[in-house]
């Protein structure tokens, strides 16, 4: 997490013992062009696998992709996993534009959500894409290409996660109302920068 130092610091858009803020559009948007990206990739997968084309672009592994996209692995939820994968990304996106530069503090409960669809969602289609040799023994490039999006993603989005826990953690230390901050009804200055020492790794 890159986003840390030992001092403090005097900017309230920065977390307490950062040395940047993981909620600036400059963290984030780079997260939501990437989920955009793979948002049309996957919805170009799901549409082969729905029939709705006939065939799906693969320059490197012959028939791979459709061995891979059409395998029992694929089918095995009543919705296709590309049509799962588009609604993934689509909830990175959405989850990653709401909220301003302050939502670590300001908004935890959207920070979190957002970090449970970029990680453990995103880990999940890594896993997917590593059993297709596995089980099948081929490969396919658009499913390759979204699992390295998924992997990208979750570095950022841990580091705005790890923000708004540190921050409740400093609430609750404070006897502040760590619920009502969770869900952004309690998010006065004073508490969210009470013990600023409280920081990863002390």
């Amino acid at each position: 997490m890159s986003g840390l130092l030992s001092g403090g610091n005097t900017d309230e858009l920065v977390p307490p013992g950062w040395v940047k803020n993981p909620s600036a559009w400059g963290e984030r948007l780079p997260i939501v062009g990437l989920a955009l990206v793979g948002l049309a990739i996957a919805t170009y997968l799901s549409l082969f696998q729905y029939e709705v084309i006939d065939t799906v672009w693969e320059p490197f592994f012959g028939d791979g992709s459709r061995t891979v996209l059409t395998s029992r692995l694929s089918n095995v939820l009543p919705v296709k996993d590309a049509a799962l994968g588009a609604l993934g990304y689509l909830l990175d996106a959405v989850t990653g534009v709401i909220g301003g530069t302050k939502r670590w503090r300001t908004m935890p409960w959207i920070v979190i959500i957002f970090g449970i669809f970029v990680g453990p969602l995103g880990a999940v289609s890594v896993l997917l894409v590593v059993a297709q040799p596995v089980v099948y023994g081929s490969f396919c490039t658009l499913c390759l290409t979204s699992a390295v999006i998924s992997l990208a993603m979750i570095p950022p989005a841990v580091d705005e996660v790890l923000a708004s826990f540190q921050d409740l953690r400093r609430m609750r230390q404070s006897g502040g109302n760590w619920w009502r901050y969770f869900w952004g009804l309690d998010s006065t200055p004073e508490a969210a920068g009470a013990d600023t020492s409280v920081r990863m790794g002390t």
